[in-house]
């Protein structure tokens, strides 16, 4: 077994070699920015303090903002952010095929929110803002989602040529009892055992490898022959416990931003890190400003005084009579007022690098509606790119990898014959999505105000579908579809509208008729008297 964990322990190397450089980067980001994971490079044991570096707490604040921005903007757990649709427009209006789409949004929405995913998505959102990557791992525990956000020194990845990253080696601690618990006491070779009978919590390192398999038979659907390898060994005797395989990349790994020919992501931190520093170097300074400024150093003569300085309220120093040396403090020179302006100047770039204006702008009660579409608008092209980056890194991938284990696990239902075959695609409907679509709708809205009033003369209805129509305001308002009938209802209470009306005009024909008669008759009756 420990043969056949060489190439395992060897690509390892390769791309922790590969990544050194980053993690010297991703200690100093901590160190002034995520104080409780500044243990990327120095080894700091637990409970050990970790601000001794900072000094303001802008950055600390900014990067909080932004993370609940991308929470509240992306996955709010507080309403449905997505919900699956298909391209063909014919089976999107056959109302099975709505019917189960709708069910399986709702029932892939409760799952996450029964799921830690709240908890550990946030987590996700903190290590984009700082480190530029972040790496969840998504499984299925018993009958629940269970997620869980790896540490930035733990994981090493890999992209393939289409640029999305398709391998990860995570390196992490596990005490000996943990990775009995998990692997089996027989599987976990003699090093584990030994640490296990002696001294059951002592930490052991497990590699876990995570690669697309090479060398597979597709007609086989066991374990070590699915598209993804899995495989766990034991760092310090470098042999193989546990091997298997997945059906899709467990692990999501997204970039916040990122630099041609680099695997790793780049964040707004490293962008403010140099401000950060600067921030934290004057804060100091102004800190010990105040306190000369206020507890002044002294100048006393070299003769003549009795006793140590007593700087303390009511201390009495005592000098010989006839000298009129005295203590007189020393004017440093320094300038606080200069210092502070400076300083807000740094806060202001730091709150630039995190897009804090951005966030922020979200209206008053004073603006218009316009007023406050033009700002959403302007918002949305600034932090846009970003955003749109995650969703394809994060948000994609992540909705493919939990609607595949729920559909293996009987947790939805049957799909329709008709769907046989069919891409399923995901439309996003959170806050972000919505901000998006509104700019479609105001284009919408100032055509319809410019040709209604020509609807008089020319027929401009001619152009317009009113279903079409219909369905383009209530998903660019982001309205439940659960909340809208079927095109079938709505034909049918058409079809109900019609009949009742034919009917109506019918009787009305009728009495028509039956007046005519009657005034027929009297007419005749009149002309033979």
């Amino acid at each position: 077994m420990a043969k056949e964990a060489a190439p395992i322990i060897k690509r390892y190397n390769s791309l922790k070699y590969k990544r050194d450089n980053w993690d010297t980067h991703y200690q100093e980001l901590a160190d002034y920015m995520l104080p409780r994971k500044a243990d990327v490079v120095k080894k700091r044991s637990r409970g050990e303090k970790r601000m001794e570096l900072i000094y303001d707490g802008t950055a600390l604040q900014a990067i909080d903002l932004m993370a609940a921005f991308l929470h509240g903007m992306l996955t709010s757990g507080a309403s449905p952010w997505f919900h699956l649709d298909i391209k063909n427009e014919t089976l999107n209006r056959d109302d099975d095929v709505r019917e189960w789409l709708q069910d399986t949004s709702m029932r892939m929405m409760q799952a996450f929110q029964r799921s830690n995913f709240e908890t550990e998505v946030h987590e996700a959102y903190v290590d984009l803002v700082v480190f530029g990557t972040a790496c969840m791992f998504c499984e299925m525990d018993k009958d629940k989602l269970r997620f869980s956000t790896r540490h930035i020194s733990e994981y090493y990845v890999s992209e393939d040529q289409y640029g999305m990253v398709n391998t990860v080696y995570r390196l992490y601690k596990s005490s000996a009892a943990q990775a009995v618990e998990r692997f089996g006491f027989d599987n976990v070779g003699d090093f584990i055992r030994k640490t296990f009978e002696k001294k059951p919590d002592d930490e052991v390192e497990i590699l876990h490898a995570v690669s697309p398999r090479i060398q597979r038979d597709v007609t086989k659907p066991d374990n070590l022959n699915m598209p993804f390898m899995s495989v766990y060994v034991c760092k310090k005797s470098e042999m193989i416990i546990s091997e298997g395989g997945f059906e899709e990349l467990p692990y999501v790994v997204p970039r916040f931003l990122k630099a041609t020919g680099e695997t790793m992501g780049r964040s707004p931190a490293m962008t403010a890190l140099p401000d950060v520093k600067m921030l934290n170097l004057m804060s100091k300074t102004i800190i010990q400003a105040a306190q000369k400024q206020i507890d002044p150093p002294l100048l006393v003569p070299d003769d003549g005084f009795l006793l140590p300085i007593r700087t303390q309220p009511g201390g009495l120093n005592f000098f010989r009579a006839g000298t009129r040396e005295t203590i007189t403090p020393l004017n440093t020179g320094a300038n606080i007022p200069i210092g502070l302006s400076m300083e807000e100047q740094r806060r202001a770039a730091i709150r630039q690098a995190f897009y804090v204006d951005q966030i922020l702008t979200a209206g008053s009660p004073q603006m218009t509606a316009t007023e406050v579409i033009q700002r959403q608008e302007e918002r949305m092209r600034v932090i846009g790119p970003v955003l749109g980056r995650l969703m394809n890194e994060l948000l994609r991938p992540l909705i493919d990898r939990v609607f595949a284990l729920m559909l293996r696990a009987d947790m939805l239902a049957v799909p329709p014959t008709s769907l046989q075959g069919i891409d399923i695609d995901v439309e996003y409907v959170s806050p972000l999505a919505r901000a998006q679509k509104s700019s479609g709708l105001n284009n919408t809205m100032r055509a319809l105000e410019i040709l209604l009033p020509l609807s008089e003369g020319l027929p401009v209805a001619d152009h317009i579908d009113p279903d079409g129509l219909v369905r383009h305001v209530t998903d660019s308002l982001g309205v439940p579809k659960v909340t809208l009938k079927s095109q079938r209802e709505v034909n049918e209470v058409r079809q109900q509208r019609q009949q009742a009306q034919e009917e109506a005009a019918q009787r009305q024909r009728e009495q028509e008729d039956v007046y005519t008669t009657a005034q027929a008759a009297q007419a005749v009756r009149m002309v033979g008297e």
